[in-house]
């Protein structure tokens, strides 16, 4: 499972028994592709076929929204609560709206990454739900590595 903070990648690695759900995996890389897979050098501003899409009047709008929909289902079919759903939804909803406005809509998604906040909610709740065993595993992998030192 790959986290994402602004664009610097993390790996978690965790037992075959507890990886991520695909689901997660492809919300992930629909939200590296909407918001972040084109870096403007020595600006460090990154930006996705959210902002290209979006410059089409209406119809990029829609475009994007739908997508942006897509990863609220796989938050769904995960399990994600229904309380969190409404607040990636909220993050659409703000997307969507800001993405009518002429020009300013389009500037606004350079910064606004309603995609990337709506996989880290998805993130968060995943990890929560799977802490206890994310740190057993951590735990154990240590002192396996700690037997081997003492070898």
């Amino acid at each position: 499972m790959v986290l994402w903070t602004n664009s610097t990648e993390y790996q978690l690695i965790l037992a075959p028994t507890r990886q991520a759900p695909k689901a997660l995996l492809k919300a992930q890389k629909l939200a590296h592709i909407t918001d972040s897979k084109i870096r403007i050098p020595f600006l460090g501003l990154r930006f996705g076929l959210d902002f290209l899409i979006g410059l089409i009047p209406v119809v990029g709008d829609v475009i994007t929204l739908a997508l942006a929909f897509s990863i609220l289902g796989y938050a769904k079919k995960m399990g994600v609560p229904a309380a969190l759903r409404m607040t990636m939804l909220k993050h659409i909803v703000l997307d969507f709206m800001l993405g009518l406005v002429p020009f300013m809509g389009d500037l606004m998604d350079l910064f606004y990454k309603a995609n990337q906040k709506n996989v880290r909610i998805m993130e968060q709740w995943w990890l929560s739900q799977h802490n206890q065993h994310i740190h057993n595993h951590t735990q154990e992998q240590l002192n396996k590595w700690l037997a081997q030192q003492q070898d």
